[in-house]
């Protein structure tokens, strides 16, 4: 597919946005390093981009990723675990399920495909915009 596909990563979530709480580095911000580190070594590498987000709008479901791409449902994922020793597993979750946006033609991820880690964690999915007529 040629394709850009794209997944946006929340900046703000699990920050002191929300905690009111000093934080160094927002676990949004964590998720989106070990994302730009996996995909290195990732076969669809070329195939996406990944982008800061400075809010989502769900900063009761931090921390959130979205996935998108033209003519494509886009997934809005939540929940995300992304402390100590789950922020790793989180991100391999998040890249295996883009994978599987990847590969189909629209865009679903069935509930059956989708990874363990985010079956319960897809908060939306947004049809694509329709087609303008010519």
């Amino acid at each position: 597919m040629s394709q850009q596909h794209t997944i946006f990563v929340c900046t703000t979530c699990a920050s002191a946005h929300r905690t009111k709480q000093p934080i160094k580095v927002s676990g949004g911000n964590r998720l989106l390093t070990q994302l730009k580190t996996l995909l290195q070594h990732w076969p669809l590498q070329n195939e996406f981009s990944i982008h800061p987000v400075d809010c989502m709008g769900v900063c009761d479901q931090d921390c959130a990723v979205a996935l998108s791409a033209p003519a494509k449902n886009t997934y809005l994922l939540g929940n995300l675990p992304v402390d100590g020793d789950q922020l790793e597993p989180t991100a391999t979750a998040v890249l295996e399920y883009a994978s599987k946006f990847y590969n189909k033609p629209d865009g679903t991820v069935t509930y059956i495909q989708c990874p363990g880690l985010l079956r319960k964690k897809v908060l939306a999915r947004i049809p694509p915009l329709p087609e303008s007529p010519a």
